[in-house]
Protein backbone atom coordinates (compact mmCIF):
# COMPACT_ATOMS: atom_id res chain seq x y z
CA UNK A 1 0.00 0.00 0.00
CA UNK A 2 1.57 3.09 -1.06
CA UNK A 3 2.01 5.88 1.26
CA UNK A 4 -1.04 9.12 0.96
CA UNK A 5 0.84 12.09 -1.06
CA UNK A 6 0.87 15.17 0.28
CA UNK A 7 -0.75 17.77 -2.03
CA UNK A 8 1.15 20.49 -2.93
CA UNK A 9 0.77 23.44 -0.79
CA UNK A 10 -0.43 26.42 -2.49
CA UNK A 11 1.48 29.22 -3.96
CA UNK A 12 2.07 31.63 -1.13
CA UNK A 13 0.55 34.98 -2.41
CA UNK A 14 3.51 37.60 -3.30
CA UNK A 15 4.07 39.33 -0.67
CA UNK A 16 5.39 43.32 -0.76
CA UNK A 17 2.98 43.94 -3.63
CA UNK A 18 0.75 46.70 -2.43
CA UNK A 19 -2.23 47.94 -4.59
CA UNK A 20 -1.77 50.76 -6.59
CA UNK A 21 -2.48 54.03 -4.67
CA UNK A 22 -5.19 56.62 -5.60
CA UNK A 23 -2.64 59.34 -6.46
CA UNK A 24 -1.24 56.69 -9.20
CA UNK A 25 -4.01 55.93 -10.51
CA UNK A 26 -4.73 59.51 -10.41
CA UNK A 27 -1.44 60.09 -12.11
CA UNK A 28 -1.68 57.24 -14.81
CA UNK A 29 -5.31 57.59 -16.26
CA UNK A 30 -4.96 61.15 -16.29
CA UNK A 31 -1.97 60.79 -18.18
CA UNK A 32 -3.53 58.28 -20.73
CA UNK A 33 -7.28 60.44 -20.90
CA UNK A 34 -5.22 63.55 -21.45
CA UNK A 35 -2.84 62.21 -24.62
CA UNK A 36 -6.39 60.56 -25.72
CA UNK A 37 -7.89 63.81 -25.68
CA UNK A 38 -5.50 66.25 -26.97
CA UNK A 39 -4.54 63.49 -29.72
CA UNK A 40 -8.22 63.33 -31.11
CA UNK A 41 -8.26 67.31 -31.10
CA UNK A 42 -5.01 67.74 -32.81
CA UNK A 43 -5.78 65.04 -35.36
CA UNK A 44 -8.38 66.32 -37.05
CA UNK A 45 -11.60 67.83 -36.94
CA UNK A 46 -13.33 64.43 -37.49
CA UNK A 47 -11.68 62.95 -34.74
CA UNK A 48 -12.16 65.83 -32.65
CA UNK A 49 -15.88 65.48 -33.83
CA UNK A 50 -15.89 61.68 -33.12
CA UNK A 51 -13.73 62.03 -29.50
CA UNK A 52 -16.57 64.53 -27.94
CA UNK A 53 -19.50 63.24 -29.69
CA UNK A 54 -18.80 60.26 -27.59
CA UNK A 55 -17.74 62.42 -24.04
CA UNK A 56 -21.32 63.94 -24.45
CA UNK A 57 -23.19 60.80 -24.87
CA UNK A 58 -21.51 59.39 -21.96
CA UNK A 59 -21.72 62.59 -19.55
CA UNK A 60 -25.34 62.68 -20.48
CA UNK A 61 -25.93 58.75 -19.48
CA UNK A 62 -23.96 59.67 -16.34
CA UNK A 63 -26.84 62.49 -15.61
CA UNK A 64 -29.71 59.89 -16.08
CA UNK A 65 -28.50 57.84 -14.45
CA UNK A 66 -28.25 59.94 -11.40
CA UNK A 67 -31.29 60.88 -11.89
CA UNK A 68 -32.47 57.43 -12.01
CA UNK A 69 -31.55 56.98 -8.30
CA UNK A 70 -33.25 60.17 -7.32
CA UNK A 71 -36.16 58.00 -8.69
CA UNK A 72 -36.54 59.34 -12.23
CA UNK A 73 -37.63 57.44 -14.99
CA UNK A 74 -36.00 59.57 -17.79
CA UNK A 75 -35.89 58.56 -21.64
CA UNK A 76 -32.39 57.38 -21.34
CA UNK A 77 -31.70 55.69 -24.43
CA UNK A 78 -33.91 58.25 -26.78
CA UNK A 79 -32.03 61.01 -24.97
CA UNK A 80 -28.75 60.03 -25.63
CA UNK A 81 -29.73 59.25 -29.35
CA UNK A 82 -31.17 62.80 -29.68
CA UNK A 83 -27.91 64.03 -28.24
CA UNK A 84 -26.13 62.45 -31.20
CA UNK A 85 -28.29 64.07 -33.31
CA UNK A 86 -27.86 67.78 -31.77
CA UNK A 87 -24.35 67.25 -31.76
CA UNK A 88 -23.69 66.43 -35.56
CA UNK A 89 -26.01 69.35 -36.35
CA UNK A 90 -24.17 72.02 -34.60
CA UNK A 91 -20.63 70.36 -35.77
CA UNK A 92 -22.10 70.51 -39.30
CA UNK A 93 -23.60 73.79 -39.48
CA UNK A 94 -20.47 74.90 -38.40
CA UNK A 95 -17.61 72.93 -39.86
CA UNK A 96 -19.41 73.04 -43.30
CA UNK A 97 -16.57 75.41 -44.69
CA UNK A 98 -13.72 73.63 -43.64
CA UNK A 99 -15.27 69.84 -44.94
CA UNK A 100 -16.27 71.46 -48.59
CA UNK A 101 -13.18 73.61 -48.52
CA UNK A 102 -14.48 76.33 -49.78
CA UNK A 103 -13.41 79.57 -48.46
CA UNK A 104 -15.19 81.45 -45.66
CA UNK A 105 -18.38 83.83 -46.20
CA UNK A 106 -20.74 85.02 -44.03
CA UNK A 107 -23.36 84.67 -47.21
CA UNK A 108 -23.78 81.80 -49.34
CA UNK A 109 -21.38 81.49 -52.02
CA UNK A 110 -22.92 80.58 -55.59
CA UNK A 111 -20.29 78.09 -56.18
CA UNK A 112 -21.48 75.93 -53.32
CA UNK A 113 -25.01 76.46 -53.64
CA UNK A 114 -25.71 72.64 -54.87
CA UNK A 115 -22.50 71.01 -53.25
CA UNK A 116 -23.19 67.88 -51.01
CA UNK A 117 -21.55 69.91 -47.75
CA UNK A 118 -23.64 72.76 -48.52
CA UNK A 119 -26.57 70.49 -48.90
CA UNK A 120 -25.58 68.54 -45.70
CA UNK A 121 -25.72 72.05 -43.78
CA UNK A 122 -28.76 73.11 -44.68
CA UNK A 123 -30.20 68.98 -43.49
CA UNK A 124 -29.00 70.05 -40.52
CA UNK A 125 -30.02 73.40 -39.98
CA UNK A 126 -33.69 71.66 -40.91
CA UNK A 127 -32.71 68.46 -38.65
CA UNK A 128 -32.18 71.05 -35.67
CA UNK A 129 -35.29 73.22 -36.19
CA UNK A 130 -37.31 69.89 -36.45
CA UNK A 131 -35.45 68.67 -32.77
CA UNK A 132 -36.23 71.75 -30.85
CA UNK A 133 -39.83 72.13 -32.26
CA UNK A 134 -40.78 68.12 -31.43
CA UNK A 135 -38.10 67.54 -28.71
CA UNK A 136 -41.11 67.84 -26.02
CA UNK A 137 -43.72 66.25 -28.64
CA UNK A 138 -41.72 63.30 -28.60
CA UNK A 139 -40.86 62.94 -25.03
CA UNK A 140 -44.84 63.19 -23.92
CA UNK A 141 -45.08 59.90 -26.47
CA UNK A 142 -43.03 57.69 -25.21
CA UNK A 143 -44.43 58.52 -21.75
CA UNK A 144 -48.04 58.38 -23.38
CA UNK A 145 -46.39 54.89 -24.68
CA UNK A 146 -45.07 53.86 -20.81
CA UNK A 147 -48.57 54.81 -18.98
CA UNK A 148 -49.38 53.55 -16.86
CA UNK A 149 -46.40 52.68 -14.61
CA UNK A 150 -45.87 50.36 -12.02
CA UNK A 151 -44.99 52.83 -9.93
CA UNK A 152 -46.86 55.99 -10.83
CA UNK A 153 -44.80 58.87 -8.35
CA UNK A 154 -42.67 60.43 -10.19
CA UNK A 155 -45.04 61.60 -12.81
CA UNK A 156 -44.55 61.49 -16.62
CA UNK A 157 -44.63 65.09 -17.01
CA UNK A 158 -41.50 64.86 -14.35
CA UNK A 159 -39.68 62.56 -16.20
CA UNK A 160 -39.84 64.45 -19.63
CA UNK A 161 -38.86 67.31 -17.78
CA UNK A 162 -35.44 65.73 -16.43
CA UNK A 163 -34.83 64.39 -20.30
CA UNK A 164 -35.13 67.44 -21.80
CA UNK A 165 -32.95 68.96 -18.77
CA UNK A 166 -30.11 66.77 -19.59
CA UNK A 167 -30.14 67.72 -22.97
CA UNK A 168 -29.69 70.95 -21.97
CA UNK A 169 -27.49 70.96 -19.33
CA UNK A 170 -25.44 68.79 -21.08
CA UNK A 171 -25.25 68.11 -24.36
CA UNK A 172 -26.37 71.25 -26.03
CA UNK A 173 -22.99 73.22 -24.08
CA UNK A 174 -20.55 70.51 -25.18
CA UNK A 175 -22.30 70.78 -28.55
CA UNK A 176 -21.28 74.16 -28.39
CA UNK A 177 -17.56 73.24 -28.85
CA UNK A 178 -17.68 73.73 -32.35
CA UNK A 179 -18.33 76.56 -32.48
CA UNK A 180 -15.26 76.98 -30.46
CA UNK A 181 -13.34 75.11 -32.31
CA UNK A 182 -14.03 76.27 -36.11
CA UNK A 183 -13.46 79.73 -37.27
CA UNK A 184 -13.43 81.37 -40.66
CA UNK A 185 -10.20 79.63 -41.70
CA UNK A 186 -11.47 76.57 -40.92
CA UNK A 187 -11.02 73.64 -37.54
CA UNK A 188 -8.76 75.34 -35.53
CA UNK A 189 -7.19 72.44 -33.03
CA UNK A 190 -5.19 75.21 -30.96
CA UNK A 191 -8.73 77.22 -29.53
CA UNK A 192 -9.80 74.06 -27.82
CA UNK A 193 -6.04 73.28 -26.52
CA UNK A 194 -6.03 77.14 -25.00
CA UNK A 195 -9.55 76.36 -23.73
CA UNK A 196 -8.48 72.78 -22.11
CA UNK A 197 -5.14 74.97 -20.69
CA UNK A 198 -7.35 77.54 -19.26
CA UNK A 199 -9.31 74.97 -17.60
CA UNK A 200 -6.46 73.19 -15.94
CA UNK A 201 -5.22 76.34 -14.87
CA UNK A 202 -8.37 77.33 -12.87
CA UNK A 203 -8.36 73.86 -11.43
CA UNK A 204 -4.33 73.77 -10.55
CA UNK A 205 -4.31 77.21 -9.27
CA UNK A 206 -7.62 76.59 -7.06
CA UNK A 207 -6.06 73.85 -5.79
CA UNK A 208 -2.93 74.86 -5.02
CA UNK A 209 -4.24 78.30 -3.41
CA UNK A 210 -6.64 76.49 -1.49
CA UNK A 211 -4.41 74.00 0.00
CA UNK A 212 -2.05 76.64 0.76
CA UNK A 213 -4.47 79.71 1.82
CA UNK A 214 -7.50 78.18 2.11
CA UNK A 215 -9.78 79.09 5.51
CA UNK A 216 -13.41 81.15 4.03
CA UNK A 217 -15.42 78.37 2.49
CA UNK A 218 -16.94 79.42 -0.87
CA UNK A 219 -20.10 77.35 -0.81
CA UNK A 220 -19.93 75.00 2.51
CA UNK A 221 -22.86 73.28 2.11
CA UNK A 222 -22.27 71.93 -1.67
CA UNK A 223 -18.84 71.65 -2.04
CA UNK A 224 -17.07 71.90 1.79
CA UNK A 225 -13.46 71.95 0.25
CA UNK A 226 -13.65 74.85 -2.01
CA UNK A 227 -12.42 77.97 -0.16
CA UNK A 228 -12.80 81.85 -1.39
CA UNK A 229 -8.76 81.66 -1.26
CA UNK A 230 -8.73 78.78 -3.90
CA UNK A 231 -11.25 80.58 -6.20
CA UNK A 232 -9.20 83.56 -6.44
CA UNK A 233 -5.96 81.90 -6.92
CA UNK A 234 -7.61 80.10 -9.97
CA UNK A 235 -9.06 82.61 -11.30
CA UNK A 236 -5.51 84.61 -11.30
CA UNK A 237 -3.79 81.80 -12.87
CA UNK A 238 -6.31 81.73 -15.41
CA UNK A 239 -5.25 85.21 -16.20
CA UNK A 240 -1.80 84.23 -16.76
CA UNK A 241 -2.74 81.41 -19.15
CA UNK A 242 -5.02 83.87 -21.31
CA UNK A 243 -1.59 86.24 -21.08
CA UNK A 244 0.41 83.18 -22.07
CA UNK A 245 -1.65 81.62 -24.56
CA UNK A 246 -0.14 84.86 -27.01
CA UNK A 247 2.52 82.17 -27.91
CA UNK A 248 0.08 79.52 -28.64
CA UNK A 249 -2.57 82.12 -30.66
CA UNK A 250 -0.37 84.98 -31.32
CA UNK A 251 -3.22 86.41 -33.88
CA UNK A 252 -5.74 86.55 -30.96
CA UNK A 253 -5.78 89.81 -29.28
CA UNK A 254 -4.91 90.24 -25.80
CA UNK A 255 -8.08 91.61 -24.65
CA UNK A 256 -10.04 88.78 -26.13
CA UNK A 257 -7.75 85.89 -24.61
CA UNK A 258 -8.30 87.86 -21.13
CA UNK A 259 -11.91 87.98 -21.42
CA UNK A 260 -12.50 84.27 -22.55
CA UNK A 261 -9.96 83.36 -19.53
CA UNK A 262 -11.79 85.46 -17.25
CA UNK A 263 -14.98 83.75 -18.63
CA UNK A 264 -13.16 80.29 -18.06
CA UNK A 265 -11.86 81.39 -14.29
CA UNK A 266 -15.52 82.30 -13.51
CA UNK A 267 -17.96 80.01 -15.11
CA UNK A 268 -15.37 76.70 -14.67
CA UNK A 269 -16.07 77.01 -11.16
CA UNK A 270 -19.83 77.35 -11.42
CA UNK A 271 -20.16 74.53 -13.38
CA UNK A 272 -18.40 72.75 -10.95
CA UNK A 273 -19.88 73.75 -7.86
CA UNK A 274 -23.59 72.76 -10.05
CA UNK A 275 -22.45 69.13 -10.55
CA UNK A 276 -21.36 69.03 -7.07
CA UNK A 277 -24.69 70.03 -5.65
CA UNK A 278 -26.13 67.39 -8.53
CA UNK A 279 -24.22 64.51 -7.14
CA UNK A 280 -25.38 65.80 -3.11
CA UNK A 281 -29.05 65.78 -4.21
CA UNK A 282 -28.78 62.30 -5.10
CA UNK A 283 -26.33 61.12 -2.67
CA UNK A 284 -23.42 59.96 -4.98
CA UNK A 285 -19.96 60.64 -4.60
CA UNK A 286 -18.67 60.66 -8.54
CA UNK A 287 -20.96 60.62 -11.74
CA UNK A 288 -19.38 57.36 -12.62
CA UNK A 289 -16.37 55.31 -12.70
CA UNK A 290 -15.14 55.37 -16.12
CA UNK A 291 -11.64 56.54 -14.81
CA UNK A 292 -10.53 55.11 -11.40
CA UNK A 293 -9.24 57.57 -9.59
CA UNK A 294 -11.05 60.13 -11.59
CA UNK A 295 -14.57 59.67 -10.98
CA UNK A 296 -16.76 59.48 -13.95
CA UNK A 297 -16.83 62.61 -17.60
CA UNK A 298 -19.57 64.07 -16.11
CA UNK A 299 -17.14 64.87 -13.36
CA UNK A 300 -14.23 66.02 -15.73
CA UNK A 301 -15.93 67.90 -17.94
CA UNK A 302 -18.73 69.98 -15.28
CA UNK A 303 -16.86 73.08 -15.51
CA UNK A 304 -17.37 72.98 -19.66
CA UNK A 305 -21.66 73.15 -19.49
CA UNK A 306 -21.79 76.52 -17.45
CA UNK A 307 -18.57 78.49 -19.73
CA UNK A 308 -19.45 77.21 -22.89
CA UNK A 309 -22.42 78.42 -23.67
CA UNK A 310 -21.28 82.07 -22.63
CA UNK A 311 -17.87 81.89 -24.43
CA UNK A 312 -19.92 80.71 -27.58
CA UNK A 313 -22.30 83.56 -27.42
CA UNK A 314 -19.08 85.79 -26.92
CA UNK A 315 -17.28 84.34 -29.97
CA UNK A 316 -20.96 84.68 -32.00
CA UNK A 317 -21.19 88.28 -31.12
CA UNK A 318 -18.00 90.00 -31.09
CA UNK A 319 -15.49 86.93 -33.04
Amino acid sequence: MSEPTTPPAAAAPAEGKKPMSNLAQRVIFGVIGAALLLGSVWYSAWSFALFFATVQAKMLHEFYRMMQKAGYKPAAILGISLSLVLFACIHLMHGVDHYSGSPPTSTIYPSMAGSEWFVAMLAAQKTLTVFVLLLPVILILREMYAWPRENKEPSPFSNVGVAMLGLFYVSLPMSLLSVVAFTETGYDYRRIFALLFLVWSSDIGAYAAGKTFGKHKLAPSISPGKTWEGAIGGFLLTLAMGWALGYLLPELPLTYRLVAAGTVGIFGPLGDLAESMLKRSVGVKDSGSIMPGHGGLLDRFDAFLFMLPVLALLQLLFA
